[in-house]
Parts: C-alpha cells; structure tokens; sequence
C-alpha cells in the first residue's frame, strides 16, 4: 500500500507509461549497489534514491575534500573531511527517508566483493581505477549480476551495461588491464566539472530501465560522450567466447586483486 505522501512523491513516475504503480512498487523492492561516491557516483546516487529504489548500497571510503567539490554534488563546503560513504547516506536518506541506505566505508577487494556484492539486484560501476573496475566485473559476472558501467576523462565519458541477460561483460570490451602509467587519472588529466553528472545521470536512467523492464538497454553497446562536441556515438560490440571471465572457456574463476597490474586511475 502508498502512503499519500509516497503517491505525491511519486506521482509523475506513477503517471507514466510503462511505469504506473507496478513498476513503481519494483523500484521499491529494488537493492542497487553503486561503487564509488564520487563524481560518477553522486548524480547516480541522487536520482535512484529520488526516484525510490527501496535499498542502495554505497561502497566509498575516501573523505571528502575541497576538490572534489568541483565536481561531485551530493557534498558541500560544510562536510569537508567526513567520511564520503556517511555524509552520503544521511544527504539521501534527506532527500527520500521511505529509501534504506547502507554504506560500505572500505576499499572493494578480492576477499570481500563477493559479500558486498551478493545482496544486490544491480550494481553501477562509478569507480576511478581499473584494479576496481576489473574486480567489479569480474564479480558480477561469476555472482550473475547485470553491472551499469561508466567512466570520464577530460571532456569525454562513456557507459555500458554489461553481462545483462546474455549479453558482453567489460572484459569483452578491455581483456586485461592496461599497463601501469599508460592512463593518467583525473588529478592527472583534470575533468570538466558537468561531465560526471551528464554520464552519471545516464547511469542511473540505465539502472532503472533495467529494474523497470522498460526500453532498449545498452547491453552490446558502448555509448561515447563528447563534451566539446556536443555528440554522442554508439559503438556495437559482441560477447566474445575467448573472453577470459564470460567466455566459453574462462580463465577467471577466482576473484583477485589488479594494484600490481593496473595501479593507475583512469
């Protein structure tokens, strides 16, 4: 049953077609895990709370800091030094109490991911580093859990969805990971500050079209942002039987640590 106040909150989702108030009731029953709160994670954490995914789970264990602020909206000024993951949870919890959220103050490793990943329906990928990116991967493909995937540099993003009914996983795209100091990060590089809420708002709209059931997914598809341009571009890609987690004779069947194959962020 809808309180009052849920139908008022709800309203212009429970109107919409395709959405009503079945599928705003899955979205309720809905657990999405998102990796990383920073500038990926913020506008991604943002709307699936607002629009009332029942349980989110935030893994993050960095401090907010001033430049940060750049970028990533769920923090302020006043939060500076505060553990991201906490200050997270009670900015969410503000902005829809009827949403649970626990957090995950700890680095994503081999030797936890399984468990920290298990209770969840979807998991977004909003990290800045390939060792977490490959471990991610890696466990939802082994614990068969559809992963919404988006990365930034500069003026660029992109994102998928990867290993969703059948569909590619990211290895299928990126088999092994780069060598280390061939990508530098975004303290590195810089990043345009309205870059991570574009990608980051697309990956929240991926999460709920794959919880809703609605529309074309990007399963098989890598979709590329130019922020000077203005473009977006679809690339296709296939699942590949070679690929070493997904593939018909994986390689990958454990889950293991990348800092010594991967050490830098993208």
């Amino acid at each position: 049953m809808w309180t009052k106040e849920e139908l008022d909150r709800y309203a212009r989702h429970i109107i919409l077609p395709g959405v009503g108030g079945a599928g705003q009731a899955r979205l309720r029953q809905s657990a999405v895990l998102v990796v990383g709160a920073g500038g990926l994670g913020a506008p991604a954490l943002l709307y699936l709370a607002a629009a009332g995914v029942g349980r989110l789970g935030v893994v993050e264990m960095d401090r907010v800091e001033l430049s940060n602020l750049q970028r990533q909206v769920l923090y302020d000024t006043s939060v500076l030094g505060q553990p991201k993951a906490e200050v997270a949870q009670a900015r969410l919890q503000s902005l829809n109490p009827h949403v649970q959220v626990e957090v995950y103050n700890r680095r994503l490793e081999a030797n936890n991911a399984r468990k920290t990943l298990q209770p969840y329906d979807l998991v977004l990928d909003c990290s800045d580093n390939f060792p977490t990116r490959y471990l991610v991967n890696d466990a939802c493909v082994l614990l068969g859990k559809p992963l919404v995937y988006g990365a930034i540099h500069q003026f660029e993003g992109q994102l998928s969805l990867f290993h969703y009914q059948g569909g590619p996983c990211y290895r299928c795209l990126y088999p092994t990971p780069p060598a280390p100091g061939s990508v530098p990060s975004c303290a590195e590089a810089g990043v345009f500050g309205v870059l991570p809420g574009v990608v980051g708002s697309l990956m929240a709209a991926e999460a709920l079209k794959v919880l809703l059931g609605l529309g074309e997914t990007l399963s098989g598809r890598l979709l590329l942002y130019d922020g000077l341009s203005a473009q977006f571009r679809n690339l296709r890609f296939r699942r590949r039987p070679d690929c070493p987690v997904c593939g018909e004779h994986p390689s990958v069947t454990t889950l293991q640590n990348y800092e010594e194959g991967c050490g830098i962020s993208s």
